[in-house]
């Protein structure tokens, strides 16, 4: 045991060293100025950031709030006549079921193939985790294709058209579906390493496993649900692809990802649009992240130890 804390030790030193925090700083950064960039350009005026850099007003100080009111009120561009704001909450009713929906299903289902023995659960749970290889783009127009006309097998109707393309729905289901796999195989790992004593007493106690899961797993499981709930999160507000494909066109449930690039054109860029669109964007998860921060760092230890 001595042997390993001394050859453990050198490593501890190098990650805790001044050098190390040095290298941290720097990294973070070099990741930071962008975003820097992007929030004071989205505060100039179009002549400005034409003209000069962002780190001229360091020198020449000079903002303007133009920006935002013909972003979020209307008459930034023709594409954007109408504001982004009504765009911005489609973001926020596509992402919020499409964050609920799988967590709610996985944590369930963790806690089945965790603690309910029955057979091929261990089939059951290795399937689910494999899938996690399977491309997202090979499963788009399948799925498309069962919301508009259903499956087929010859002339025969095997599964109606569920007719959900071009809906709110339809666009929920298919990041319910892609956050499955991950989502069960990380709250399986945390809900297993749970202490068995605490649910041998439960059930000694006569609980059944709903009252279980509902009393003594969730409240334990708080970390590893917002960590997942955090990576579910941004991964479904920052998405395109999936909101192009199911969304069909209809612009009435279109995410602000998909406005936001209709304003880079042919001909050139309405970078005073873009800018100020672009932060907006990020605002919702900064906060939703540093809301849930103390969660985070929990929930990515989560089941690594016991």
């Amino acid at each position: 045991m001595a042997a390993r804390l001394s050859q453990a030790t050198p490593g501890r030193k190098i990650f805790s060293s001044r050098f190390a925090t040095i290298v941290v700083t720097i990294i973070t950064i070099i990741w930071t100025v962008p975003t820097l960039g992007l929030f004071i350009s989205s505060f100039r005026t179009g002549e400005d950031i034409y003209a000069t850099g962002w780190w001229h007003v360091f020198v020449e100080p000079k903002f303007t709030l133009e920006n935002y009111d013909k972003v979020f009120f209307g008459g930034a561009s023709e594409s954007l006549s109408d504001g982004i704001l009504p765009y911005f909450i489609n973001s926020v009713v596509i992402t919020i079921p499409s964050v609920i929906f799988p967590l709610v299903i996985a944590t369930m289902a963790a806690y089945c193939l965790a603690w309910i023995r029955f057979r091929g659960s261990d089939f059951l749970f290795f399937f689910i985790f494999a899938l996690q290889v399977v491309p997202l783009q090979m499963s788009l127009v399948p799925i498309l294709q069962l919301f508009t006309s259903g499956v087929h097998i010859g002339s025969v109707q095997v599964i109606p058209a569920l007719g959900v393309a071009g809906k709110f729905a339809g666009i929920w289901l298919p990041h319910t579906m892609f956050a499955l796999p991950l989502a069960i195989y990380l709250l399986h790992n945390f809900i297993a390493s749970l202490p068995r004593e605490l649910m041998e007493a439960a059930h000694v106690d006569g609980a059944n496993h709903f009252k279980i899961f509902r009393m003594i797993v969730l409240p334990l499981s708080i970390p590893a649900i917002a960590a997942f709930a955090i990576f579910q999160f941004l991964w479904v507000w920052n998405d395109l692809l999936v909101a192009l494909t199911f969304a069909s066109g209809t612009q009435e449930i279109a995410p602000i990802n998909v406005k936001l690039a209709s304003l880079v054109g042919q001909y050139g860029s309405d970078w005073t649009s873009l800018t100020a669109g672009a932060f907006i964007t990020i605002a919702l998860p900064l906060v939703v992240f540093f809301s849930l921060q103390r969660y985070f760092v929990r929930g990515l230890l989560a089941g690594s130890v016991k």
